[in-house]
């Protein structure tokens, strides 16, 4: 096989990364050849938290220009789900791209939930209820800053708007589409009561565009490129670089978020699901993401910027406490986006009548812990959906460096873990452009290229969980339901 060679960018809502895939004699290569912080700014009018579309626009030029050498032959861009931007006719923006993170939806899924029952959301899109769902984003937006949506004749998820700025094609890529519970798990089509609902119209959408899709040229390099739409969610993207060969393996893809499922034939939306609130999302070549998301790395990224430490100082620490000594639900609202994730780890191990973690190194172990009991929680849920035990557990995306994380998962799931690559969101990405690309026929032979070329590392439990831990950190979960109630 002849190198070819496509550049895949990765917005992550704290960093993004641009590399360059390589596929040759059956192997995949990944060089990375950028990585930024993803910029961001408030918005002087509203006080909102919102992404700088110039600042990120600008990195993914600069990306481009670095990988030119290269001489890819396409591009695509994929990132976090739910945020979005409102345009006018003339392709400008009419409003900051305000972030998911931002307060502004308090309280707007009741208001939702008023016109249209929680259950009959569910039942029409099977997408997990998040206070920063797309459809509450709009209807905050409807209520607070109307005008807004009054100018507004296209609405583009991030990635789609990045896709615009490159090749000027307006599109709205499946796989995103399917997080926004805005899009119909049964009829397949934006649902067009719940877009009134949000203070939008299908006019401001179009049909989505399957991942694959080629969507025009671009010549932002200098050089000619296709551009292609991967799966444009990052976690769509990363599962699609999971070997997964068998219906007893889960995924675990470890970010700022932690997303922790199934890949399904068929989606889960009865009421255990809805009950359990896992979400439906859209896959590659109609494959549905059956999943939750955990809080992730983001507790630790916030613990060593508050605190000054690296991560790989923190994790050292960590590993150095005491285990199991605090934990905490990472699922409970207020670690959102707190002013101090200090403060508020602190502040919920108090209120449970546990020691407050008092460094650095028991403040990561407290997440560390946590969130590895958080996947033993997953796992027992989703094998009570599918009603069989599952074998094994693939770990994919930057958290598979973290092998603390990684036995902790092992001994808490009592299942071996396959540690993959850390770069998955970007390999499934150039994996998704070369099937557009006609250089793979499937996802399967996508897959297959990609065990060999990363065969990944098996973690085996070491250690069991003290029941009396396990029983105290259920008994969190139960109290963080009832906050978010």
């Amino acid at each position: 096989m002849d190198k070819v060679s496509c550049v895949a960018i990765d917005l992550g809502a704290s960093s993004g990364r641009v590399a360059v895939v390589d596929c040759a004699d059956e192997q995949l290569s990944l060089r990375l050849v950028r990585r930024f912080e993803t910029p961001r700014r408030r918005d002087a009018q509203t006080g909102y938290q919102c992404w700088d579309l110039d600042g990120i626009e600008s990195e993914i030029r600069a990306g481009l220009v670095a990988a030119d050498a290269a001489s890819p032959r396409s591009v695509g861009v994929d990132s976090w789900a739910v945020d979005y931007v409102l345009m006018d006719a003339g392709g400008r923006a009419v409003a900051p791209a305000v972030s998911y993170r931002d307060a502004r939806t308090h309280a707007v899924m009741d208001h939702v939930f008023a016109q249209v029952p929680s259950a009959e959301v569910y039942r029409r899109t099977g997408i997990q209820f998040q206070p920063f769902n797309t459809l509450y984003q709009l209807a905050a937006t409807a209520r607070q800053q109307a005008a807004w949506l009054a100018r507004t004749r296209q609405l583009l998820m991030l990635p789609d708007y990045f896709h615009f700025k490159l090749a000027g094609a307006i599109s709205n890529e499946y796989t995103n589409a399917t997080t926004t519970q805005l899009y119909g798990l049964a009829t397949d089509d934006w649902d067009d009561e719940l877009l009134a609902v949000a203070g939008i119209s299908r006019d401001v959408l179009t049909p989505p565009v399957a991942p694959g899709t080629v969507l025009g040229d671009t010549s932002a390099s200098g050089r000619q490129m296709k551009v292609v739409a991967p799966a444009t969610h990052d976690t769509a993207s990363a599962v699609a670089a999971i070997p997964l060969t068998s219906a007893d393996e889960a995924f675990l893809i470890s970010g700022t978020w932690s997303l922790m499922g199934i890949e399904s034939a068929r989606p889960f939306a009865d009421a255990r699901a809805r009950r359990l609130n896992f979400t439906n999302e859209g896959g590659v070549e109609r494959r549905y993401r059956v999943l939750k998301n955990i809080a992730g790395l983001w507790l630790t990224q916030r613990i060593a910027q508050e605190s000054g430490a690296r991560d790989v100082e923190l994790i050292a620490a960590a590993e150095a406490a005491v285990p199991w000594r605090s934990l905490i639900d990472p699922e409970d609202p207020r670690l959102l986006s707190p002013p101090s994730m200090i403060a508020a780890i602190r502040g919920l191990c108090a209120e449970t009548g546990q020691p407050e973690p008092a460094d650095p190194g028991q403040l990561a172990r407290c997440a560390f812990d946590s969130l590895a009991l958080s996947y033993r929680r997953v796992k027992a849920e989703l094998e009570s959906l599918l009603g069989h035990p599952l074998a094994r557990i693939h770990i994919g995306g930057g958290g598979t460096q973290n092998r603390l994380l990684d036995q902790l998962a092992a001994d808490a799931c009592e299942v071996p873990i396959v540690v993959g690559a850390p770069e998955s969101s970007l390999l499934g990405n150039a994996c998704v452009q070369l099937i557009g690309l006609g250089v793979f026929g499937s996802l399967g032979e996508a897959r297959a290229h990609l065990r060999r070329s990363f065969p990944g590392e098996t973690v085996l439990p070491r250690g069991r969980v003290p029941a009396a831990v396990w029983d105290r950190f259920s008994a969190l979960g139960r109290t963080s339901q009832e906050t978010s109630s």
